[in-house]
């Protein structure tokens, strides 16, 4: 195969993806396809070719870059594995048979750009023509004491560039951030005439949740749009609320970008109100994403793995995040009979007592510490009076909306059942972006540091966090406040949280350019897509998914394997994505440049 022309930025318009341009990049492909041949023989020319241009058979006399020919690996493969005719009857598309209709010049009014785009990617890569590695630092002969000073000035230039993007956003442990957010703290507590006695209080912050439009204006300021969305959340009844103290984390000034994620955790969109109000009788059927039905042995556990279980001894939070996991479970805020019954939450921990297989329980819900001293120290002393109990984690968002709710009390006297050799005990939070970041929580963190508790985080990567170098900031921040960064996770394929997705090849595209730029202590975590039913998939290897087919709208379609699948007989997960060339639209109407991007299009 052969090109005519050469790569396009991904910022091109978005009506310039079109068959037309398909062939006229790739004309050789035309030929193949408008031949006589059955399908089958044109399926097998077409592999043929691929097969030969990996191998370079056809261009022998041609050198090429070690990263081109990566490129061309990873897409030979997404090609072989989309033209294979398993795939393309799971998927129920066949891509060749789409390739043959257009090149017949057939109306195909179900394709889109998208998926145009994205097909056109495949080949620019199987063809060397992506353009990404023309500015490639030549190869020096320099050697020893040379060689490495040249080396620390590209080193010197890859991070100055980072630098760069990271300092476009603002965070929370910045002077004039941290200066602005007194002022909020200072009016919030004139509009409901309290005290910073009564601030510092997580009993008071409890009790002064904002649950409807009103009461959150009277802390922050709302657009008419935000204030239009929580009126409709209340009217009907889908979770919503805001403690004081992460109202005092937003700007005031609606206008405002820098606070642009903190207000999407909170503030719902019109799509997930839509679909929250559609099915607000059959929320679980409809939402529980990782049927959590199926994977439940008794009430008040749910078990995916043979060694960990969580337990969730209460069903609320403080603050409801919009993209909730469990989002058909919560009521609403610190609902009042959020608490479990007590003989099923004793049946519970008695089942755990008698699986000895279970050495590890994530305590969550809800949010853990939103119950009280008495009843957090209740259930961890229950948990670890079990004596295959080895660890014992705590879902807890509270140092981000209530960080006033880790007290010295109590963390002391969770740091009681911490058994150096026996027993850990340990906090896994939920913080999502910089501006979140803040000196109330790292002094939260503190505490329990210096108590012998560690502390991770799992970060939902959500459109709000995927900027470039976004992400990246929040490790070092977390890092800085004595937060290990533990998982980063796909938003799944939840259809009413749909606002927040972001293709798997963006968060791959974020581990492998942006990650891992940083020291290592400050990647700690793991991409992983939580499959349905059987647990976390491992996104960054190869040999946990595979790319099997593209839709017409551009979504492309992949096969997750089970954790397992090398224990126990497991199906795989089929899953679809978001659009690609969707994703970079998007980012151009919030200012951002796709063509720093580009690259996004070669991970699969």
């Amino acid at each position: 195969m052969e090109t005519t022309s050469s790569a396009k930025s991904p910022s091109k318009a978005r009506d310039s993806w079109t068959p037309k341009r398909l062939f006229e990049e790739i004309p050789c492909l035309l030929k193949i396809l408008k031949s006589n041949h059955s399908d089958d023989e044109v399926r097998q020319e077409l592999l043929n070719r691929i097969q030969a241009i990996q191998l370079e058979h056809e261009f022998p006399e041609f050198f090429y870059s070690d990263l081109e020919e990566i490129t061309v690996r990873d897409c030979a493969r997404s090609l072989r594995a989309i033209l294979k005719p398993r795939n393309e009857q799971r998927t129920g598309f066949t891509l060749l048979r789409t390739l043959r209709d257009i090149a017949d010049e057939k109306l195909r009014p179900d394709l889109s750009p998208a998926f145009i785009a994205d097909i056109t990617h495949l080949f620019r890569g199987l063809l060397r023509n992506t353009n990404l590695y023309e500015h490639t630092i030549p190869k020096s002969s320099a050697e020893g004491r040379e060689a490495a000073i040249l080396r620390s000035e590209q080193l010197d230039d890859t991070w100055n560039d980072a630098s760069a993007f990271m300092s476009r956003y603002k965070h929370g442990l910045m002077p004039d951030v941290i200066e602005k957010r007194e002022r909020n703290r200072s009016r919030i507590l004139k509009a409901l005439s309290a005290t910073l006695e009564d601030w510092n209080s997580w009993h008071w912050q409890f009790r002064h949740i904002a649950r409807t439009a009103e009461q959150l204006e009277a802390m922050t300021s709302l657009s008419a749009e935000e204030r239009d969305r929580i009126q409709f959340a209340s009217a009907h009844k889908i979770p919503f609320g805001v403690t004081p103290f992460y109202a005092s984390l937003m700007d005031t000034d609606t206008e405002s970008t820098a606070d642009r994620t903190v207000r999407a955790q909170v503030i719902p969109p019109p799509h997930y109100l839509k679909e929250m109000a559609a099915h607000h009788s059959n929320r679980e059927r409809a939402f529980d994403f990782m049927l959590e039905r199926d994977t439940s042995p008794i009430d008040l556990i749910t078990r995916r793995y043979p060694a960990i279980v969580i337990l969730k001894p209460y069903n609320a939070c403080p603050q409801i995040c919009v993209y909730c996991q469990r989002n058909w479970e919560i009521d609403e805020p610190m609902a009042p009979k959020a608490m479990a019954d007590p003989h099923i939450l004793s049946r519970a921990i008695d089942w755990i007592r008698e699986h000895k297989a279970i050495c590890e329980v994530l305590v969550t819900g809800g949010d853990t510490l939103a119950m009280s001293d008495s009843r957090v120290l209740d259930v961890v002393e229950r948990l670890a009076d079990i004596d295959h109990i080895e660890r014992i984690r705590i879902g807890t968002r509270v140092p981000v909306t209530v960080p006033m709710r880790i007290t010295p009390e109590l963390v002391e006297n969770l740091s009681r059942f911490r058994i150096p050799g026996q027993r850990e005990i340990c906090v896994v939070t939920h913080i999502e972006h910089p501006y979140e970041i803040n000196p109330d929580m790292a002094k939260a963190v503190d505490l329990l540091r210096r108590a012998g508790i560690s502390v991770y985080n799992q970060q939902v990567y959500t459109f709000y966090v995927s900027r470039r170098f976004e992400t990246a900031l929040l490790r070092r921040l977390l890092r800085r406040c004595q937060i290990d960064p533990y998982y980063t996770f796909s938003t799944k394929g939840k259809e009413e949280t749909s606002d927040y997705h972001v293709p798997l090849a963006r968060i791959l595209q974020e581990q492998k350019e942006e990650a891992r730029l940083l020291p290592g202590l400050s990647r700690t975590d793991e991409a992983v897509y939580n499959v349905p039913g059987l647990g976390k998939n491992y996104i960054r290897a190869w040999q946990h998914h595979d790319l099997i087919g593209i839709f017409p709208d551009g979504r492309r379609y992949y096969e997750f394997h089970p954790w397992e699948k090398k224990v126990l007989s497991q199906k795989s997960y089929l899953g679809t994505d978001i659009p690609i060339l969707d994703y970079l639209e998007r980012l151009r109407d919030i200012g951002e440049d796709p063509a720093q991007y580009e690259s996004i299009w070669y991970y699969y």
